[in-house]
């Protein structure tokens, strides 16, 4: 095909990445973040641009830093809050520039922007009010600073000193990429921006959540219970705005309570709700209503009997014509991620309505008179963009909305493939083909697991793009199997404590499916996979050598090791068993275990920043491949965590790759990509 985006990697990687979508209170303004490439090509910038909601204006560009600038949210006038480690003018003399996040202002008519709220350590999250200047923002203290001034004098002293160390004193010490303290999270409240903010509480030392009441005499956020290192789990605090009092702890024995959102009159809070898994049973999601402030309410599920996994929901500002709550949320569906509009009358019965059947919706906006709902609009053959859907039709085609950016036309076409599992369960995939397959020329076959294992391909993928494989002449099938998302409970209770069984099968009938099409050769075929997409690359590796490579990205192998030195330990043994104990998970479809019986060339990446699957996971797979002289190659990132992130990195990443299964699957030379 021409050259475009996807066979050039170096321009590939400066295609413009939405993210975020915020709408101001009157409904006339939406703004969401755009993520471009810097001018020295080492690194992302994002910055701020606002789109019509009406569709008659062409976008515009907001905000221009050297740091970026990102978490849009509107005050009740109009003013734009927005998080920057941009430099301010508002230093005192002799004072240095930390580098931290902080909150900026940039006024409704446009102008200079003003930075309006500093925390030492930085703002990590912020809410605004619908109808009142409070807000609130997630920060951190240093343990035994009582207030800003012996926080700061603290980190100083650290800083001073070199001090790089941490003393922990509970079971949290990283998570994902990044190590967790010394300083811990915590939540405050101002009455307005640059007022004198209070101390509402000990956040959540990871996915930091906050909420304000419309009227802002309310706020709710994310926190983390200790009491039981084998059982730790979320839970939500809801504090008194004014004087950071809590209030009322939302906590469930056996499941996890997480991002609250208030109903409008601020009397409720909506909370996402999982379920505790155990070795027996796998775990769901739902949506649970709470009172706000009666600590005897026990709350009650908005969606019984539902096979949904809801998202984080956004609130209707006016009620249904009998009073309804009106809600929105987005949850998976066989290979999609529809919008869906639930009612919930004043009796207790509930409407739920599809509105949406196509496509994978995130970062739901409704608008002031609940009738209107903004999204950012994805699928597997198109990145993010806005969108506009009317509040109540079913199983709509949503409105596109101008957007900054193009990724061009795609070089291939996306189908589905269906196959019946072992056991009889339907299963289904999405198959990209590339331009000119056909049965007198049938392009090669890539096999992609995706991670999780709680996941399912119903969306763009910037760092797992098919699209670049489909312009080498690859197909690529994308498979759902056992454990994936958007299926039902059955599929999740298939796989659960069974990685090698049903996940397993499933992938290779699907497989076997995809290449009864003549389209497909099936004589050259490679298999890859990323996290738990990893852990099967591993586990196929050694099943099977119907593949002519293997690609391995932040793998399991070593399933025993593994559980004592990930970020979740106790997450992983609830579901897998104590290897003290109970090993017989362990011992069923541990993928070390069968190092010797390997005979498929192996390409194994991994970060040393990678803390959900540590480094070590990808050492023991390599150190095993040249024990037993398999052909092998092992790209290694010392600065990248689970996910590769860096522009250079991410077209280094596409480069191995690709000259990897060119090599062994193509039967081309090797050529080693520059600057390794």
């Amino acid at each position: 095909m021409p050259n475009s985006a996807f066979t050039d990697l170096s321009e590939y990687i400066t295609l413009p990445r939405l993210s975020g979508l915020a709408l101001a209170p009157d409904g006339t303004r939406l703004v969401t973040t755009v993520q471009e490439l810097s001018a020295d090509g080492t690194r992302y910038l994002s910055a701020l641009w606002e789109i019509d909601p009406a569709g008659a204006r062409a976008p515009r560009r907001l905000t221009r830093s050297a740091k970026g600038e990102s978490g849009p949210a509107f005050l009740p006038d109009g003013t734009l809050l927005f998080r920057s480690a941009r430099p301010g003018a508002d230093l005192p003399e002799g004072e240095d520039e930390a580098g931290e996040s902080a909150l900026w202002a940039l006024p409704p008519g446009g102008g200079e922007a003003a930075r309006v709220v500093t925390r030492p350590g930085g703002v990590n999250a912020h809410a605004t009010a619908r109808a009142a200047e409070r807000l609130a923002f997630a920060g951190s203290l240093m343990p035994g600073a009582e207030s800003v001034e012996r926080d700061a004098e603290l980190r100083r002293a650290r800083t001073k000193a070199k001090v790089t160390a941490i003393l922990h004193e509970g079971p949290m010490v990283r998570y994902w990429d990044h190590d967790l303290g010394p300083a811990r999270p915590h939540v405050f409240a101002a009455e307005r921006p640059g007022a004198e903010a209070v101390d509402c509480g000990v956040g959540a030392p990871w996915e930091q959540a906050v909420a304000v009441s419309a009227d802002g005499s309310l706020i709710a956020y994310n926190t983390q219970l200790t009491d039981d290192p084998e059982a730790l789990r979320d839970a939500v605090v809801v504090a008194d705005a004014a004087t950071g009092k809590r209030l009322r702890l939302l906590a469930q024995p056996q499941g996890e309570l997480s991002d609250p959102v208030f109903t409008p009159d601020g009397r409720q809070v909506i909370c996402g709700q999982k379920q505790q898994s155990s070795y027996e049973e796998t775990f769901d999601r739902a949506l649970w209503l709470f009172d706000a402030t009666d600590e005897g309410d026990p709350g009650r599920p908005l969606l019984p009997g539902s096979e949904l996994w809801p998202g984080t929901p956004v609130v209707s500002p006016v009620p249904g014509p009998d009073g309804e709550l009106v809600l929105f949320f987005a949850a998976d569906e066989r290979g999609h991620c529809p919008v869906f509009r639930l009612d919930v009358h004043p009796d207790g019965r509930t409407e739920l309505t599809r509105l949406t059947a196509a496509g994978a919706h995130t970062n739901l906006q409704v608008a002031p008179d609940g009738r209107t709902v903004y999204a950012l609009r994805a699928a597997v053959d198109a990145p993010p963009a806005p969108v506009r859907l009317d509040g109540h039709t079913p199983d709509q085609d949503p409105v596109p909305l101008p957007t900054p950016g193009a990724v061009g036309a795609l070089p291939g076409v996306l189908t589905e493939v269906h196959a019946s599992a072992e056991d009889g369960t339907a299963l289904r995939a999405w198959l990209v083909l590339p331009e000119g397959a056909t049965a007198e020329q049938p392009a090669p076959l890539l096999l992609w697991v995706h991670g999780g294992p709680q996941h399912s391909w119903n969306s763009w993928q910037w760092r797992w793009n098919p699209w670049i494989a489909a312009a080498r002449g690859y197909a690529v099938l994308l498979p759902d199997p056992a454990l994936s998302t958007g299926y039902g409970a059955r599929m999740h209770e298939r796989g659960w404590g069974d990685w090698g069984g049903a996940p397993y099968t499933d992938v290779m009938a699907l497989t076997d499916a995809a290449l009864e099409r003549p389209e497909l050769d099936g004589r050259r075929t490679a298999m890859m996979g990323g996290s738990f997409g990893g852990f099967m690359a591993n586990l196929i590796a050694t099943r099977t050598d119907r593949f002519r490579a293997i690609v391995s990205h932040a793998g399991l192998w070593n399933l025993e090791t593994f559980g004592g030195s990930t970020d979740a330990p106790f997450y992983w043994r609830r579901a897998h068993g104590d290897p003290l104990t109970t090993r017989e998970r362990y011992q069923a479809y541990s993928p070390h275990l069968g190092a010797a019986r390997i005979s498929t060339p192996m390409l194994v990446i991994h970060g040393d920043r990678d803390y959900r699957v540590p480094i070590g996971e990808a050492l023991g797979l390599w150190n095993d491949l040249v024990r037993f002289e398999v052909p092998a190659k092992f790209l290694y990132f010392p600065d990248e965590g689970h996910w590769i992130l860096k522009p250079s990195h991410v077209r280094l990443w596409y480069q191995t790759v690709f000259n990897f299964l060119a090599h062994h699957v193509l039967d081309a030379e090797w050529v080693r990509p520059d600057l390794v």
